[in-house]
């Protein structure tokens, strides 16, 4: 499944350009398990946004229709008489007749165009009216409101049992007098301000329960993310893992997937948001006036070319941060490594002189994006004031001249807040966006490394029969192994002894097949090792090295490596084996004894008999020791030559030496010298050659006779 989805990547490193677009449908395939709960986050998100956008609305409803009295003088001149006479008929029902011509009408019941007409003929007032038509109220309400309205015969006239006074003729009316007058318009307000706190409670369970989801998903989606990385790292081959550095592995699976889900959180969560929150706001815009958010639109082009300029160049430098920070953390986690050698050789100085280049490399990378960050963000804002100024000077024409309600100003600035804000905080997505793709990028390169092959025949009954076969090998251009041929029969003791670089722990990588051969080919029982499952290879072997890796946890965990198949007893019939009983039974704990990272509180010649342990636990049919009692005390050595004697009885073990003194007794000694073979024999056979092998030992034997 993985190779399926990131091959395409493989091959791609930092520097070449990969589309945004195939980066994100790369992603979005790991939202596919999640289809439903996508499906529910897109329904709330419309039921939010409705929510949004209906507030602004509700204000608009309420300044126009309760707060501002609505009402406006009409007066015909009859300049134009066909015009006239037909918003006399189509209002009919709203034109309150006073004298002659003129007559009162709430502006609310006009057409946009019509009224459009009326301010631009001259007919409208620019006063406004409040207008009381007390039949309809209740005859309690009726008679206190009666009683109200006959203190101010100077404000308010009456005709057809309705009363009318200029609004700003109001202020000079008792403040309670105010209040059972317009206790009709108060109710309005009552009413919608419990609708508007019921939109604000719905809104909050609608976005609570969208983010959950959303967010729920995401996290999903990284914990798949991380197993498939590691899972792919448990896959790749040796060669791929020595060349790159074990930092930059890590931050792979740390810091480029914490990025990628800072963008599922923010960019996904919020981003879908804004895109029907604008989309929305859009159609309430042009059905309020077309106009005005034409007008304001025309400022979008100029924000779409600044967001176009700042996204390349982010895309470039957030593709440089990344690398740094991989640089950085990889340097890190070497000298964490080696501090012992740093301390050894006192290159603390120097090392941190190092840190400090490398740290200053990481530090101007991100000086560099947060320069572009910091220019793009206040270019928004200077566009959104431009916005708010040029509605405030076209709107409030609008409301002087009674083309455009106060109401909807209102609204209006709501809603233009609510559109840019997303646009503001386009900056703060883009550096999200644009670090999540660049991390993207190197998480499915990583995804994209071919693994180690699976499948294959697999050794049922292993007799522990190796040859190689004119084998040949390189790890760049030069040979290191040439024609190299040898065989090993099941129950032989082979060892293998050369200069450093001769080539023998390049042999035992070739039989794990951690690499594959150039030329030739190597038979595991007369079966050519391409043939068969890399698993069912390695579990018929065991490797211990010079270099102990043991891992946190404790003793018998190290033993075991979580194979269910080794029981307790047999884990400590192994140390009993290698002799290292004795002094894990005196640990606090004893087989359950911890075990810091690397086995740091133990001897070198401990981890080593642990390793013995642990590859005896397993109970191989062919043993490989590679160089593996080089740093172990005679005594030791001792104890361990005679564990290695009851347990090779009957098994095929090939050893890696230089210490020739440890392989007297070996059935078979191959001698290879710059990639090839030149002795093969035994002991004794090789030193009556007088040739290369009873050279190497001639100087060993002067070399401990002198010491």
């Amino acid at each position: 499944m993985i190779k399926r989805w990131f091959s395409s990547f493989g091959k791609s490193r930092v520097g070449e350009r990969i589309y945004d677009s195939g980066l994100l449908r790369a992603l979005l395939r790991y939202l596919k398990p999640y289809k439903l709960l996508l499906v529910i986050c897109v329904i709330l998100l419309i039921l939010t946004t409705i929510f949004s956008i209906s507030l602004p609305y509700i204000t608009r409803l309420a300044i126009d229709g309760y707060v501002v009295p609505p009402h406006v003088r009409v007066k015909f001149s009859g300049k134009d008489l066909l015009f006239e006479e037909a918003v006399k008929k189509e209002y009919a029902q709203n034109l309150l007749h006073l004298t002659d011509e003129t007559y009162l009408v709430d502006l609310s019941k006009i057409r946009k165009e019509d009224r459009f007409l009326l301010e631009e003929g001259g007919y409208l007032s620019k006063e406004r009216y409040f207008f009381l038509d007390p039949s309809g109220l209740e005859p309690s309400e009726r008679e206190k409101t009666l009683r109200a309205l006959s203190k101010y015969p100077e404000i308010f006239s009456e005709k057809d049992s309705s009363f009318f006074a200029r609004a700003d003729d109001l202020k000079k009316m008792e403040k309670e007098d105010i209040r059972i007058v317009r206790e009709k318009d108060l109710q309005g307000i009552r009413f919608l301000v419990l609708v508007f706190i019921l939109i604000l409670i719905l809104n909050f369970f609608s976005n609570l329960l969208y983010v959950y989801f959303l967010e729920y998903t995401g996290q999903k989606t990284m914990y798949q993310m991380r197993i498939d990385i590691f899972s792919h790292l448990l896959r790749l081959p040796l060669s791929f893992l020595q060349k790159n550095p074990v930092g930059r592995l890590v931050t792979r699976a740390t810091n480029d997937v914490a990025a990628v889900n800072e963008m599922y959180t923010a960019v996904l969560v919020n981003g879908l948001k804004d895109i029907f929150l604008l989309a929305a706001i859009l159609f309430v815009m042009f059905r309020m006036n077309v106009r005005l958010t034409l007008s304001i639109l025309a400022l979008t082009p100029l924000v779409v070319y600044i967001s176009f300029i700042y996204r390349s160049k982010a895309r470039d430098a957030y593709r440089v941060v990344r690398k740094k920070i991989a640089k950085l953390n990889a340097f890190s986690q070497e000298s964490i490594s080696s501090m012992r050698i740093i301390q050894l050789f006192s290159r603390q100085k120097e090392n941190f002189e190092k840190f400090k280049k490398i740290n200053r490399e990481n530090y101007l990378a991100a000086l560099r994006q947060l320069v572009l960050y910091s220019l793009f963000r206040p270019v928004i804002e200077i566009v959104s004031s431009a916005a708010i100024a040029l509605l405030i000077w076209y709107g409030g024409k609008g409301v002087m001249s009674a083309t455009f309600t106060f109401g909807a100003l209102v609204a209006f600035l709501s809603y233009i807040q609510m559109f840019f804000s997303p646009i503001r905080d386009l900056a703060d997505k883009y550096d999200i966006f644009q670090g999540a793709i660049a991390a993207s990028e190197n998480i499915f390169n990583l995804l994209g490394e071919k693994t180690e092959r699976v499948g294959g025949k697999r050794l049922t009954h292993p007799k522990g029969r190796i040859e190689f076969q004119n084998v040949w090998f390189s790890y760049d251009d030069e040979w290191v192994l040439k024609d190299i041929s040898f065989s090993v029969d099941p129950g032989q003791r082979v060892a293998l002894v050369g200069h450093t670089g001769a080539g023998k722990t390049t042999i035992t990588r070739l039989l794990f097949r951690f690499y594959e051969v150039g030329k030739g080919r190597i038979l595991m029982d007369s079966v050519d090792i391409r043939e068969l499952d890399t698993a069912s290879l390695r579990s018929q072997m065991a490797l211990v090295l010079q270099d102990i890796f043991l891992f946190s946890g404790n003793i018998e965990q190290n033993i075991r490596l979580e194979n269910p198949n080794i029981s307790e007893e047999e884990v400590r019939k192994s140390l009993e084996y290698v002799n290292a009983k004795f002094f894990v039974e005196k640990l606090p704990g004893g087989y359950k004894a911890k075990v810091q990272e690397r086995g740091a509180t133990f001897s070198q010649g401990q981890r080593q008999l642990l390793a013995f342990a642990r590859a005896l636990a397993f109970n191989p049919r062919i043993l490989i020791l590679d160089e593996a009692t080089a740093s172990i005390d005679s005594e030791t050595e001792v104890l361990i030559q005679d564990a290695l004697g009851k347990l090779l009885q009957g098994k095929t073990s090939l050893i890696v030496a230089h210490r020739l003194s440890t392989i007297k007794n070996a059935d078979k000694i191959i001698v290879l010298h710059k990639g090839r073979v030149i002795e093969q024999g035994r002991h004794h056979e090789l030193l009556k050659k007088k040739g290369h092998y009873s050279h190497l030992y001639r100087l060993q034997s002067k070399r401990f006779l002198s010491t």
